[in-house]
């Protein structure tokens, strides 16, 4: 990869030994003691990490936490941050750069990851320095691990800017038991009903059947108004490339949550993600037992666009009221306690806000739904300081769909509130301003349709989230 910046020196790796620790730390791979950029990889009781110190440190250390990464899949080497160019435009800036890419690297791994980084911020501070100051940031399931770390150790971090994040883990796999069931319910056929949407015994069918169930459906007028139906239980948008504008056309938002349903919910977090979620909880933690699914569509933000669905296919090709009755009458799945104990104990935040908080989110981002921040906003006004909170929106579909210089522009609120204890001006016309000041190549974003960059404009936006569907609290 080409460096940025100009200024940046990447030093070369001196192999000093891999030391595989035990206790808090094991010996840094490569280590420059010289004044140019240092880099350091190693393992630190099995978790590998990568640390990039520039070579003018500013003395503020940014711990990052990656998101979630299904299994066979990882990044070329650990990220240090959302945006591959944000990388070296913060190391331009004086940051340096640390994270840990947790024990097995894959899956749900918060609980993993709140150990991995502080064992990771211990090293740093024995091996290169005692930070003046350092922020937890994260994107994704990562963005949860950041803000569960500023909460937990205020004493640790002086603030957290989490992108992209899910702060009740939990909720989010209950929604997605209740998107997988609608899907199993109304659209899988009789012969293949003995599938598992929890507890898998063959996660691989389970998934297929479901992928096919999917498919079929986009192909008539019926089958996209129950795709509508089981999006709208999640708060799924109809939007999902961050380089195409917002669908308008009801047929295209319904395509566009079945992108969605199909990539994130089953093939990523369904039965296949069930395993690896399970073995940690030890069992299962999600139920639909009690939920009425009347209720739960009515207080849904894409309700409307079920209803145009269910219009577009006729009277005699759907009936949602019928629909909803045979969600309701299904058989249910049960929790088991020992799992859900454990959901609460590591991917829920209290939202105490000890520190200055930024979030991060696009407005319609379907892989974690904004609704996620609104309900932390909740939290926040229960549980925290609410002064301490501020919340920065980015209209685009996909997920985690920000450029460097989104990344950097809310970055730096969070310093100057960390610095000043005042928050400098956000309003939409102020951010987007700051991010048309920034080279093109810091404003690329990368879409998750087509895994493919392009410079996109400015598009910071007021915006107010919708209700959660399936809180934990």
């Amino acid at each position: 990869m080409r460096r940025r910046g100009g200024s940046v020196v990447v030093s070369a790796a001196l192999v000093v030994g891999s030391v595989v620790g035990t206790g808090t730390a094991a010996a840094a791979e490569a280590a420059d003691t010289t004044s140019e950029r240092r880099s350091y990889t190693g393992q630190i009781d099995g978790a590998k990490y990568r640390v990039e110190v520039p070579e003018h440190w500013n003395g503020t250390l940014l711990l990052y936490s990656h998101g979630y990464y299904p299994a066979g899949w990882a990044p070329e080497k650990i990220a240090l941050t959302n945006s591959e160019e944000a990388e070296d435009a913060l190391l331009g800036k004086g940051y340096a750069l640390a994270a840990s890419d947790y024990k097995g690297t894959h899956g749900y791994a918060v609980a993993d990851a709140l150990t991995d980084q502080i064992a990771l911020q211990d090293w740093f501070a024995e091996n290169v320095g005692r930070p003046r100051r350092t922020l937890s940031t994260g994107q994704s399931m990562g963005g949860t691990v950041a803000t569960l770390l500023g909460e937990r150790h205020p004493g640790r971090f002086d603030g957290v800017l989490s992108m992209c994040a899910e702060y009740d883990g939990n909720g989010t796999w209950s929604t997605t038991l209740d998107m997988t069931y609608a899907l199993k319910t109304l659209l899988v056929p009789e012969a293949d009903q003995d599938i598992d949407l929890v507890r898998p015994r063959d996660p691989e069918r389970s998934v297929a059947v479901l992928v096919a169930a999917i498919d079929r459906a986009l192909e008539t007028e019926r089958g996209r108004a129950r795709l509508a139906l089981a999006g709208a239980l999640g708060n799924i948008p109809g939007w999902y490339s961050a380089h195409q504008a917002q669908p308008v056309k009801a047929a295209d938002r319904v395509r566009a949550q079945a992108q969605w349903l199909r990539n994130a919910y089953v093939a990523g977090t369904g039965p296949l993600g069930r395993v690896d979620l399970e073995r940690r909880a030890g069992g299962n933690p999600s139920s639909n037992v009690g939920v009425d699914y009347r209720r739960q569509l009515a207080g849904s933000a894409r309700k409307d666009l079920v209803r145009k669905a269910y219009r577009a296919a006729g009277p005699t090709g759907a009936d949602l009221a019928a629909d909803v009755a045979k969600l309701n009458s299904g058989a249910r799945i049960t929790a088991d306690p020992k799992a859900v104990d454990y959901m609460k104990r590591y991917t829920i935040a209290r939202g105490t806000t000890p520190r200055p908080v930024v979030t991060l989110h696009n407005t319609q981002d379907g892989g974690a739904v904004s609704d996620q921040a609104g309900w932390y906003a909740d939290q926040v006004r229960r549980n925290g300081r609410p002064g301490n909170l501020r919340q920065l929106y980015v209209n685009r579909g996909s997920h985690c769909a920000f450029s460097a210089a989104d990344e950097i522009t809310a970055l730096e609120t969070l310093v100057t509130k960390a610095d000043s204890g005042h928050w400098p001006r956000t309003d939409p016309r102020v951010l987007n301003r700051a991010i048309g000041r920034y080279q093109p190549e810091l404003q690329q974003v990368l879409d998750l349709a087509t895994f493919q960059k392009k410079t996109m404009p400015p598009a910071f936006a007021r915006f107010t989230p919708a209700r959660f569907p399936r809180p934990s609290r």
